[in-house]
């Protein structure tokens, strides 16, 4: 079943192949290059799942998952950080502030979209 996902990175390069993967599903993409835009964006509309990246200019993952999980419509959203970082301090954050999974880049699209299928499976 399609989704409406919003991809939150500073690199286009890797929002086009992520949205080329989630199109190639049959999901719907919103993007966003940080995450000032993305909160700009969370204006009422339908979002099933935000795809973000930790480390990005203006405002990074772990600080647009706080204001996610304050929203009061979006706050039960799941959240995928898709980032570069292992630290296992830096997983740790997320969990404790709601993350609902961690991927390691470069991903895999199967397991990517599996992931999702999980996270939006109502």
């Amino acid at each position: 079943m399609s989704k409406t996902i919003l991809i939150v990175d500073d690199s286009l390069s890797l929002r086009l192949v992520v949205k080329m993967t989630l199109e190639g599903a049959g999901h719907t993409v919103l993007q966003a290059a940080d995450g000032k835009q993305a909160l700009d964006m969370l204006d009422g509309r339908q979002i099933d799942l935000i795809l973000s990246d930790l480390n990005m200019p203006v405002l990074d993952g772990l600080g647009l998952l706080e204001h996610i999980r304050q929203h009061p419509l979006y706050a039960a959203t799941p959240v995928i950080m898709l980032t570069t970082q292992d630290a296992r301090h830096l997983q740790l954050r997320g969990q404790q502030q709601g993350i609902s999974a961690w991927i390691i880049k470069p991903f895999e699209p199967p397991y990517l979209l599996a992931a999702i299928a999980r996270l939006t499976t109502r």
